[in-house]
């Protein structure tokens, strides 16, 4: 069963509509108008190669965001704060009696 892709003549929506029996789809689902026109669709190709590409790259991005080391620095400072055992790092710890 193919899905195919529809533009609302009216509106402009753009819309997937998986037909049965090459029954177009009766309206837009926004404005509810049967002025439809059928797009030009793209094919997908999946292989094990290019997902561990895309997961790689993904994997990249996302360390190289600041909002990723923002939340790396306010979680270290979390922990630090409310670690009192631990050593902050940088200072060394004290033997008692060294007053």
């Amino acid at each position: 069963m193919p899905i195919y892709e529809y533009e609302c003549r009216a509106c402009g929506n753009q819309f997937e509509y998986l037909v049965l029996k090459n029954t177009p789809p009766a309206e837009c689902p926004e404005c509810h108008s049967q002025d439809l026109g059928q797009l030009i669709s793209g094919f997908s190709v999946s292989s094990e190669d290019m997902t561990r590409a895309n997961v790689q790259r993904a994997r990249r991005e996302r360390l190289a965001s600041k909002d990723y080391r923002d939340q790396k620095v306010a979680e270290a400072e979390e922990i630090r704060e409310h670690s009192p055992a631990a050593p902050l790092p940088g200072k060394p710890k004290r033997a008692r009696g060294s007053w």
